[in-house]
């Protein structure tokens, strides 16, 4: 597995949140954001990627909200 890849397994459904155990926590994700046929059990490959726009977009937003405080004092 690539470094930028892991697994985690569904531990069970609660409602419309699918319990995700994730190395030692446990997080809930929307159920509907899991792929066709997912079920208890099932173990999921995780693909991490830099998504540049939005990190870019992030970025000049807190530069923008630093220099209006600034700009304040």
């Amino acid at each position: 597995m690539r470094g930028d890849q892991m697994r985690v397994v569904i531990d069970r459904f609660e409602g419309d949140l699918a319990v995700i155990e994730w190395g030692k926590s446990m997080i809930e994700v929307p159920r509907g954001e899991l792929p066709a046929g997912a079920a208890e059990g099932s173990v999921l490959t995780v693909r991490f990627e830099v998504d540049e726009a939005e990190t870019t977009a992030r970025r000049a937003r807190a530069a923008e909200a630093i220099r209006r405080l600034r700009e304040r004092n």
